[in-house]
């Protein structure tokens, strides 16, 4: 009489804890396939950059994994990678050089910045839905008080930045790319 077979490894358990309910969540493979190739490319082997990661998005599912947890994992990861450009540059051009590079970023953005408020930024046309003026204008201004002043501004911060839309607001891209070039300096100084 044959016995069957019973398959002793229990199955994976996912990574994050999974989207319950009517509640959306990222699609699981997407997450898994993306993490692996930040892991590789932490390790050394691989192409993906902190940049990457920042803008990563994956397709909205229900049973997906928790955004608000992959999210903090993704600023992580980010943050690591961010850590290893910055000991690769030293390593190779030393410590002064990528001082120089974090120090003429913030001046550029510091340049950007000093337009006058409500016109920092491209608008959209007034048919045109943009991010509200007046919250970009606000964090803009305590991303000048970080790099001016030294106040306090984490990498988290900015990148949980959320704006509501307004027609004729600012330039969604043009917005984003100072944010992302704002987080790189506060990686780039940790």
């Amino acid at each position: 009489m044959a016995s069957d077979v019973v398959d002793s490894e229990p199955a994976a358990r996912p990574a994050f804890s999974l989207a319950g309910g009517r509640t959306l969540g990222y699609h699981r493979a997407a997450v898994d396939t993306f993490l692996a190739a930040a892991r590789t490319a932490f390790e050394g082997d691989g192409e993906l950059t902190a940049a990457d990661v920042r803008v990563a998005s994956f397709p909205l599912v229900k049973g997906g994994y928790v955004v608000a947890e992959v999210d903090a994992a993704l600023g992580r990861v980010e943050d690591a990678l961010a850590g290893r450009a910055r000991e690769r540059v030293v390593r190779t051009q030393g410590a002064g050089a990528w001082v120089r590079q974090a120090r003429e970023e913030a001046q550029e953005i510091l340049d950007h910045l000093a337009r006058p408020q409500r016109q920092r930024f491209a608008r959209t046309g007034f048919l045109t839905f943009g991010y509200r003026v007046d919250e970009v204008d606000h964090v803009a201004t305590r991303i000048v008080r970080y790099l001016r002043d030294g106040e306090p501004l984490t990498a988290e911060q900015l990148r949980s930045a959320a704006f509501r839309m307004q027609r004729g607001g600012y330039r969604e891209e043009q917005v984003d790319a100072l944010l992302d070039a704002t987080v790189d300096v506060i990686l780039a100084v940790r």
